[in-house]
């Protein structure tokens, strides 16, 4: 079983806690991060990005910025702005977006765990990435943000949550995006300790990365101390453990350049080779096994059959995997979609507006609408020690990152 530990967190002072409060590190490029923190101080983008606070030309990956990154990390305390409990403790977060509750617990997982895929994967990770997140908390000194992770859910664990959630809150804001954010602090451990060291697998949701660069910069702790013993802070790294009834995943949209030197007609008669074409009376899929596609002014419907989908495969059945075996491949010609620059990702959060806009502008040929991957897909991909394809999942609302960081000592 995956273990769960209560952890000292440092965290906003009540009062600066929606100023501090970022999107993570990995939704905004250098300029968004920079239009986001300005005028805020305390914006905890500072410390993730801290390359927003040094010349424009500077490499990301420059010695400064990791030593910029601590150095504001080291300013919010200092400043009070941030602040360290004085005893380790749990808390409940909830997140409500669109009249959407989910809510997690925060504590802290074991970096063996990780290894050993009792915390279970299904994404692969990019090696310059886990560096980056591996230095920038050897750097720091600390896990700047929580992974997302997810369990089976549980009503034991479920009837906890409900009986914090009727407590005065430590923080309850709602950010510039619309999502409220609810934090509760778990003095009384023990009974979620004992509850979800009883649930037999996590689930890495979203942040491969983090979790990666978690367990490498333990690792990377444990060869450096000779009196090693176990019990250091560096072997743990901070999650927000979700129910996975609660989550929402959404789309993973695909814009193509180019028909492959196909006209629209003859693209779309290559298409009723693949399945059923007809106009589309939405933009967005009712099902898993349609896809909507935008091209020459107009949405169309793709159903592939259902006989000929492998359903036993956990990889092979998934949405984004047909459509790389059935259109991508064989009519528009994108071998790898890791590679190929005539095709690029649009998370659900945009609408299917912004595919029409894409299309429209002339820049690209054609846009896909997707239907999201299941929780319950994601799981069975990770049980299969198998890995999805890329782009296939989107997590709505994402963690806001300085509300929980994890120091290493």
């Amino acid at each position: 079983m995956p273990r769960v530990q209560p952890f000292r967190a440092i965290r906003p002072g009540a009062r600066y806690v929606r100023e501090v409060a970022s999107v993570p590190y990995d939704v905004v490029n250098r300029e968004e991060a920079a239009a986001l923190a300005a005028g805020n101080p305390y914006s905890f983008l500072r410390v993730i990005r801290p390359e927003i606070g040094l010349p424009e030309d500077t490499d990301p990956y420059a010695d400064q910025v990791y030593s910029a990154g601590r150095a504001e990390l080291e300013r919010l305390l200092a400043e009070g702005v941030l602040q360290r409990d004085d005893d380790p403790c749990l808390y409940v977060y909830r997140q409500i977006m669109n009249g959407t509750a989910q809510t997690g617990i925060v504590g802290c997982c074991h970096i063996d765990d990780y290894a050993d895929d009792l915390i279970r994967k299904h994404e692969k990770t990019r090696p310059a990435k886990e560096d980056d997140r591996t230095r920038h908390v050897l750097t720091l000194n600390a896990h700047a943000g929580p992974v997302f992770l997810s369990y089976r859910s549980d009503p034991a664990i479920n009837d906890l949550v409900a009986t914090v959630v009727q407590t005065q809150p430590l923080y309850d804001f709602t950010a510039e995006d619309g999502v409220r954010h609810t934090v509760w602090r778990i003095t009384e451990t023990g009974p979620f300790v004992a509850a979800l060291s009883a649930v037999p697998l996590f689930y890495v949701a979203d942040g491969h990365h983090r979790s990666a660069s978690a367990w490498r910069a333990g690792i990377e702790r444990r060869q450096a101390n000779r009196n090693h013993t176990g019990n250091e802070e560096y072997n743990w790294f901070p999650a927000v453990l979700f129910p996975d009834d609660q989550l929402q995943i959404l789309a993973y949209n695909r814009i193509v350049r180019d028909l492959n030197g196909l006209s629209v007609e003859s693209f779309l008669e290559r298409l009723a080779d693949v399945g059923h074409v007809e106009d589309a009376p939405s933009a967005v899929p009712e099902s898993a096994g349609r896809f909507c596609f935008y091209v020459g002014g107009r949405w169309h419907r793709l159903t592939i059959p259902p006989e000929t989908i492998d359903t036993s495969d956990a990889v092979a059945s998934l949405d984004v995997s047909l459509l790389e075996e059935r259109v991508l491949r064989p009519i528009l010609g994108i071998e790898d979609v890791t590679t190929c620059d005539r095709i690029d990702f649009v998370g659900g959060i945009r609408s299917t507006g912004e595919l029409e806009r894409l299309v429209d502008s002339g820049d690209w040929a054609c846009a896909v609408s997707m239907y999201p991957t299941s929780m319950e897909q994601l799981m069975k991909v990770a049980d299969a020690s198998r890995i999805m394809p890329p782009k296939s999942t989107w997590f709505e609302p994402k963690l806001r990152s300085g509300l929980f960081v994890h120091s290493l000592e």
